[in-house]
């Protein structure tokens, strides 16, 4: 299956464009990101399992594991 990160372009000639690019190695920029905005984002991502976890009760959690099993094995 093809790995689809990239959309083509629709308009002909933004796809003619990229083609060329691609065509003679000129990359297009990739936009900076935030670094502050990236540490942040990190940062929520590491605590967020463990935190959700903590508030659960032992009968939710039992119903969610329930639950996602029940969607594996439906497959």
């Amino acid at each position: 299956m093809p790995k689809r990160s990239r959309k083509t372009p629709t308009d002909p000639n933004q796809l003619a464009a990229s083609i060329v690019a691609q065509a003679t190695g000129e990359a297009e920029p990739k936009p900076e990101k935030n670094p502050a905005a990236v540490a942040l984002g990190r940062l929520g991502g590491l605590k967020g399992g463990k935190t959700r976890a903590k508030k659960l009760s032992a009968k939710k959690r039992a119903q969610i594991a329930k639950k996602a099993a029940r969607a594996r094995w439906k497959k």
